[in-house]
């Protein structure tokens, strides 16, 4: 069983930046691959992020390419996501995730555990 915490949601103004975390419990958090997605208001999830479990590869939506930063520290059973330039359409609640037996995938429904969710809200 792995719990989620994500920290780091907040408002920002548009070309600002955040840097989100996810603490994980449970003492396999280097064996899983790690993801984050985000729901933004009357939207669907989506995918915006994945590492695999060493942290040497990772993947990107589109949209956030260029922009976004996945990054882990094993040690620290945490994962994080780094945005810059900001835009409105990058509110939503952020969500990250933990699959135990992926290198890091787009869609939800190969993650096992889930987050809460952290609010980003980006005003123009």
């Amino acid at each position: 069983q792995v719990q989620l915490v994500e920290r780091g949601g907040g408002l920002v103004q548009a070309g600002g930046s955040l840097r989100l975390s996810c603490a994980a419990s449970g003492h396999t958090f280097s064996s899983y691959a790690m993801g984050w997605f985000r729901q933004g208001p009357g939207k669907e999830r989506e995918f915006v992020a994945a590492i695999s479990w060493s942290g040497g590869s990772t993947y990107y939506a589109d949209s956030v390419k260029g922009r976004f930063t996945i990054s882990r520290d094993n040690a620290k059973n945490t994962v994080f996501l780094q945005m810059y330039s900001l835009k409105p359409e990058d509110t939503a609640v952020y969500y990250c995730a933990a699959d135990s037996f992926g290198v890091g995938a787009r869609s939800s429904s190969e993650y096992d555990y889930w987050g809460q969710g952290t609010q980003v809200t980006v005003s123009s």
